[in-house]
C-alpha cells in the first residue's frame, strides 16, 4: 500500500494528492530531509537507512507574479517499509492508503504522475 497526503485546500495545488515530504534545507542530505519532513508531516520516525531510492521527477517551478519562472523543482521519491508511529495528517487535509496501481488515478500535481509510475515499476520489480 502507498500512503498519499492531500494538500491543504488553501495551498498551491490545494486538494490534490501527493507523496508526503518536502524541501531539503541547507546543510541537509535528501535522506535527512525526508526523515525530518515525514516526522513533521506524519509524526513518524524513520531510520535514514530504511529509505530506498525509487526515482525522481523534475520540472519548471511555478511562475512568479512578475511573470518570471521560479526555480526548477526536483522531487526525489523514496520507498520505506519500516517506521515507528502511526501516520497522522499533521499538515495535510487527509491521508489515504492506496494500492500502488491506483495512485495514478488520484488528482495530483503534475510531477507526481511520473513518480507514481516509477513507484509501481519499482514495487513490481522489488516486491517490497
Amino acid at each position: 500500500m502507498v500512503l498519499m497526503a492531500q494538500r491543504p485546500h488553501a495551498a498551491m495545488h490545494g486538494g490534490l494528492w501527493e507523496f508526503p515530504g518536502g524541501k531539503v534545507e541547507p546543510g541537509e542530505t535528501p535522506e535527512g530531509a525526508a526523515v525530518r519532513e515525514l516526522a513533521e508531516e506524519l509524526g513518524v520516525a524513520i531510520d535514514p537507512g530504511a529509505l530506498i531510492p525509487v526515482g525522481f521527477a523534475s520540472g519548471p517551478g511555478s511562475t512568479l507574479p512578475e511573470g518570471r519562472g521560479g526555480r526548477a523543482i526536483v522531487i526525489l521519491l523514496y520507498a520505506c517499509r519500516n517506521w515507528q508511529g502511526e501516520p497522522q495528517a499533521h499538515e495535510a487535509e487527509a491521508l489515504g492508503w492506496y494500492e500502488p496501481d491506483a495512485v495514478h488515478t488520484l488528482a495530483m500535481p503534475p510531477l507526481d504522475y511520473p513518480l507514481a509510475k516509477k513507484l509501481c515499476t519499482f514495487l513490481e520489480a522489488n516486491a517490497i
